[in-house]
Parts: structure tokens; sequence; C-alpha cells
């Protein structure tokens, strides 16, 4: 092994230790080395670092080549410590930020709606996990790997809680059912055990042969159950993210409603969906028209009698 590869398993272990995946970098990282090294220097420069970044590859897109420089980047910061004469690259050679897209918020009507396409899904056990798999996304905010990789003792039909394990961040967090959840999964699972008595795998939700549920799968199936309600147009391209999206944006409206602290609520709904801090819950509080009529409602309150 080189002095710069074995630097590269220094540094992936290092911030290993330290709760980081770094699935990309580990990925990358070696390639960085081998492209230096063949290049005939011995540590990192802007110029070897730059032109590695902008190898063809998988994908020329902008953010493509900022993710590949930017874990060179980090790693260029640690080696600099080692040895002086390694280079930093600079940020913002190329956008590091995708536009977001605009998410479909779904109203109550459409996703009874898409519950109901659900249950025409054949054979009957498939139908019967799409439309607990969905029930529970829209009334829990839950994302999609973690709702199709609950384990069967990670929901307690008792007390109504489900347990996530191992989430985004490596983070576990319990989520409580509203009654009216329980009983449809609590439903769901007898219909599932009734018709899948010898299930092949040992997941919540289950496929309609009785295997696990896979994210290609289902976000296929969604697809074509969304554009059979007539949610998903050449326009609209509602995703089932959305789902998520929508509970947190619909929270939001009936805390207005009631007249709670938003502010000392905020972080309730964070911890709820799973993020580390509120700010990472901005992102899902898109700009419904009724919830925007809240905010300036409560402006007005607060500021109207100044102007």
């Amino acid at each position: 092994m080189t002095a710069l590869a074995k630097h590269v398993e220094e540094y992936l272990a290092m911030r290993r230790s330290l709760g980081f995946k770094l699935v990309f970098p580990g990925q990358v990282l070696p390639q960085l080395a081998a492209y230096v090294e063949a290049a005939g220097a011995s540590t990192v420069t802007v110029e070897l670092a730059i032109a590695w970044a902008a190898l063809p590859g998988d994908s020329v897109q902008s953010i493509s080549l900022a993710h590949r420089l930017g874990a060179a980047r980090g790693f260029a910061r640690y080696l600099h410590t080692i040895d002086p004469n390694t280079e930093i690259p600079p940020a913002g050679i190329w956008p590091s930020a995708t536009q977001r897209r605009t998410p479909h918020l779904w109203s109550a009507s459409e996703i009874a709606a898409l519950l109901d396409a659900a249950r025409w899904l054949r054979p009957p056990l498939r139908a019967a996990s799409y439309e607990a798999l969905l029930g529970l996304l829209a009334t829990t905010g839950m994302r999609i790997g973690e709702a199709i990789g609950l384990g069967r003792d990670d929901v307690d039909l008792d007390d109504g809680v489900v347990t996530i394990r191992e989430a985004k961040f490596d983070r576990s967090r319990l989520v409580p059912l509203h009654p009216s959840a329980v009983h449809a999964l609590g439903r769901y699972a007898s219909r599932r055990d009734q018709l899948c008595p010898k299930p092949r795998c040992a997941t919540f939700f289950v496929s309609g042969v009785g295997t696990c549920l896979l994210p290609g799968g289902v976000h296929t199936t969604f697809r074509e159950l969304s554009t059979a309600v007539g949610v998903r147009t050449p326009t609209v391209r509602a995703r089932i993210h959305d789902l998520r999206h929508s509970f947190a944006v619909r929270t939001l409206i009936e805390w207005h409603r009631s007249g709670v602290d938003i502010g000392g609520r905020l972080p309730v709904l964070s911890t709820f969906l799973g993020h580390v801090n509120p700010a990472g819950t901005y992102w899902y509080l898109s700009a419904a028209p009724e919830l925007m009529e809240f905010a300036a409602a409560r402006l007005d309150g607060r500021f109207g009698a100044q102007r």
C-alpha cells in the first residue's frame, strides 16, 4: 500500500470513529490517491484535485463534481496537518446545491383516494401491504426507508408506538401512533398473517409473495397509484416523499388553528420527524396558501398596530 493510500485509510477510519459513515468519500478518495500518485505527485494539490474531480464518470452534473471535490477538500485538510505541502482545494468551483423541487401537498381526499386505489392491487397481500404502508406514511411523516425497514417487533400495537432503529444519522426514535393508525395496522397484521402464515422475511410490511418490500418497487407502485387517481400528471410529479412534506405542513396548520405556541412546538415536530434540529424541519414547511394566511394573520396581530 502506498503512503497516500494509507493516509486515506487512516483519515476514513478516524472520521468513522467519530460517527460519520463516509460512504461516498470511502468510494472516491482511494481513486483520488491513485490519480495523484499516477501523476507523479506525493500529495494533493489544487490543480490535481480539480482535474480529478472533473474526470468523466457516471454523472457530469455540477453537483456531482462539487461532491467529489468536497470529499477531496475534507481529506486535504486532514493531510495538510501531516504534510504542509498539501494544498486545500477551494469551495465554489462548481455549484453544490440543486434547485429544490416543489412538493405536492396531499389533501385528505387525495390520500383517501390513494389508499382506495391500493385496495385494488393484486394479489390481495400486496393490496393490504400498500394500503397500510401508505396510510402509515401519511399519518406519521416517516421516511419510506424507515417504514419498509420496520421489523415486526418494532411495531408495538399494545402501546401504540413504533420504534425506528438506526435511521438517518444513525438516530433511533419512538413514534407514537394515533388510535386510528393502531387499528389500521392491527387489521393489516391480522390480514397479513392470514394470507402469508410463513413469510420469507421478518419485516412488518411484506410484498405480495411474502418477501421484504424494496424501495424501487415501492416507488414504482406509488407512481402507478398516484397516476391512477389523477394526482400525478405530466406537470405535477407527486412523489412518495411528498407525504412527509404534507404531514409537516398539515401539523403546523392544525397548531395554528388551535392557537398553540408554534415556536415552542417546532422542536417536537423535528424530533417526531427524526431531524437533528428544527432547521432541518423548515425544509418541509412549504408555503401552502392556508399556512401563509395564518402566518400573515400572526404578523398582522403582532405588528399591524405599528404600521
